[in-house]
């Protein structure tokens, strides 16, 4: 993996679509299947030879984190929420990529996953429901806990609830990914605007 302003930008996408697809969830109990889709594909890709490989090779599947890149990082409430949950899977990332125990474990589920997506697309209920499975497996008991504000009404909905789980483990897959590719902190604090810039870029060429 590159070490450049594009492949963090990229990776901070990722991150930041996860996130965006799970406030819509959990505000509205829908999203758009197909960035749903892309977002959860990213997670099975765990062998990729490039960053964009992650994403399918396709710059313009992650048009919404680009845009919350741009556009969402600022202290709105909005902004403030964003930011809180990407500060709190970066940290949980962290500690998931010091526990060997639990990253053997999550390869072993991924990989039953993969098998099974051979059979059924990914957003079908039965799917969401397993990634949210190994969410709550794998992921959960490392801590600390992501606390998800929405619509209490659609937070007590199963399928709400899958799909919730399922993109913070997207997300945990693109913190990873930012941080195999260079990403730090002081890049979120200080380096924004040239992330800004490349995310422009990226738009404008999509």
């Amino acid at each position: 993996m590159a070490y450049t302003n594009y492949d963090r930008t990229l990776a901070f996408a990722g991150l930041c679509q996860a996130i965006k697809l799970v406030q819509q969830i959990a505000r509205d109990g829908r999203c758009d299947d197909e960035q749903l889709d892309a977002c959860l594909r990213s997670i099975l890709t765990v062998n990729a030879d490039s960053t964009l490989a992650v994403y399918d090779n396709n710059e313009a599947s992650l048009t919404l984190g680009l845009k919350a890149i741009v556009n969402d990082f600022d202290n709105s409430p909005t902004g403030a929420e964003m930011t809180r949950y990407a500060v709190s899977l970066l940290a949980l990332a962290k500690k998931l990529t010091h526990r060997q125990d639990a990253l053997s474990q999550l390869s072993d589920r991924l990989e039953t996953i993969t098998r099974q997506v051979e059979h059924y697309a990914l957003i079908e209920t039965q799917m969401l429901n397993n990634l949210a499975d190994i969410y709550l497996d794998v992921i959960s008991p490392i801590g600390p806990r992501i606390q998800v504000t929405g619509a209490p009404g659609q937070l007590q909905v199963p399928l709400v609830q899958h799909k919730v789980r399922s993109l913070l483990l997207a997300g945990i897959r693109s913190a990873i990914l930012w941080q195999q590719v260079g990403g730090k902190r002081r890049h979120i604090v200080f380096g924004r605007k040239s992330m800004v810039e490349q995310a422009k870029t990226i738009l404008a060429r999509n």
